[in-house]
């Protein structure tokens, strides 16, 4: 072979080498909001439905079927709050919808930025439950001793009994953990 067709044949491989990395950076880009899309859709790892007005073509329809709701919190041992639900459990009709009250309090001596997480269990179903209106994500910013009331809106779809896999659930839990904000700053 010709030094000008090894040099070609270089060229060719460190092309597609660079191609090949290049890809492989936008992947890594694009793991996180194509996974938090399959969460969306597939309910995967308890992800609850968001519930969009513009979408929804009508209210669902409530079904006499009940199921209850279990209502877990908890707090970053990082963040001085007491954290917990007015309600520990509810029963509610499949459709319908409810509100659950949380309730912070900052127990520091100084303002603190919290964020919450969430999750569904059983992870079934988290496609069939939607929230309408939730605290999550919001950062909430307590004062010293303040105590807030959060509300969350939700309804259990009817299509949960039509999924071989999730109709013979009786109870459900939605799971809220509060971090601080900034993991820097250690709280106190």
């Amino acid at each position: 072979m010709t030094d000008e067709a090894t040099r070609r044949k270089n060229g060719r491989t460190a092309a597609l080498a660079a191609l090949l990395a290049a890809a492989m950076v936008g992947l890594g880009f694009a793991a996180v909001p194509l996974y938090n899309l399959f969460c969306r859709v597939t309910g995967f790892g308890g992800t609850t439905q968001r519930y969009d007005p513009v979408a929804a073509a009508e209210t669902p329809k409530v079904l006499s079927d009940t199921v209850s709701v279990r209502f877990d919190a908890n707090v970053s041992p990082k963040l001085p709050w007491k954290f917990y639900p007015e309600h520990p459990t509810d029963t509610v009709s499949i459709g319908a919808r409810d509100m659950a009250i949380f309730i912070a309090q900052n127990n520091s001596p100084h303002p603190i930025t919290g964020t919450a997480t969430f999750n569904v269990t059983p992870d079934q179903a988290g496609k069939y439950f939607t929230k309408i209106q939730c605290f999550c994500f919001t950062q909430q910013t307590l004062k010293p001793g303040e105590q807030i009331r959060m509300p969350v809106l939700f309804f259990v779809d009817p299509k949960i009994k039509d999924d071989p896999d999730a109709r013979d659930i009786q109870e459900i839990t939605l799971s809220y953990t509060f971090y601080p904000v900034d993991e820097g700053k250690k709280a106190s």
